[in-house]
């Protein structure tokens, strides 16, 4: 809803319903309290800290989304919230599901933050055009294509690297693990580097999926498969 300026410029979005006039703001606010609701009424069978979680990101993503605040448009705190929230309170909330949010691997946050972050910062590049026009500063209109190619590398080059490290140390995944990753890791930088140098939806896409191959190996490799 609160994106409408940008989408109307943007011809990735021209086919949005707010656009084009299928749903109106009204009825958006409405399916937000419902579904926010709903998150926070299914936490509740999980257990309070639970739901403590879930409010904290639908807070989350009304400062992100949600003038005045609208993190999205403050370049650096727009990569950080998608971040945290998909890199590091997704897989804490997994946890604290069988076990105490207190003893979740710091390892694992800081891999999921780095990768989460690798994933997000070209995302404001492939909307560069139409956010520029729109007054939205963003990571991409502040610093740049280059700047944010050269991050994202950076981040999932991190990523990876203490993927390497953690299996060098026997700290969270097994060491059996580190020839596999040897082989596999420069693929995937490799693979990272060329999707995102003129990042697409369909590229970011196939990113996304390279993402699932650390990921699955990742659960694996933890549970002893």
């Amino acid at each position: 809803m609160h994106d409408l300026p940008t989408d109307r410029v943007n011809p990735r979005k021209a086919s949005a319903p707010l656009v084009v006039g299928t749903i109106s703001a009204t009825r958006l606010r409405i399916w937000y309290r419902v579904l926010a609701a709903a998150a926070v009424g299914c936490a509740l069978y999980v257990g309070p800290l639970f739901v403590l979680g879930v409010g904290a990101v639908l807070l989350l993503g009304r400062a992100y989304s949600v003038p005045p605040l609208r993190l999205k448009t403050r370049p650096g705190w727009d990569v950080a919230v998608n971040a945290f929230v998909v890199g590091v309170l997704a897989p804490a909330a997994g946890w604290s599901v069988t076990r105490a949010p207190w003893q979740f691997p710091w390892q694992i946050g800081l891999i999921g933050l780095l990768f989460a972050a690798a994933l997000y910062v070209p995302t404001t590049v492939t909307d560069l055009a139409a956010d520029t026009e729109a007054g939205d500063t963003t990571f991409a209109v502040r610093f740049g294509r280059r700047v944010a190619y050269r991050l994202g590398v950076g981040l999932w080059a991190g990523a990876l690297v203490l993927c390497l490290w953690c299996a060098w140390r026997d700290v969270v995944v097994p060491r059996s693990t580190l020839v596999p990753q040897l082989v596999t890791v420069p693929v995937l930088l490799a693979a990272y580097a060329m999707l995102t140098r003129r990042p697409s939806i369909p590229r970011l896409a196939v990113v996304s999926v390279l993402f699932a191959v650390p990921t699955v190996g990742f659960a694996m490799a933890y549970i002893g498969a």
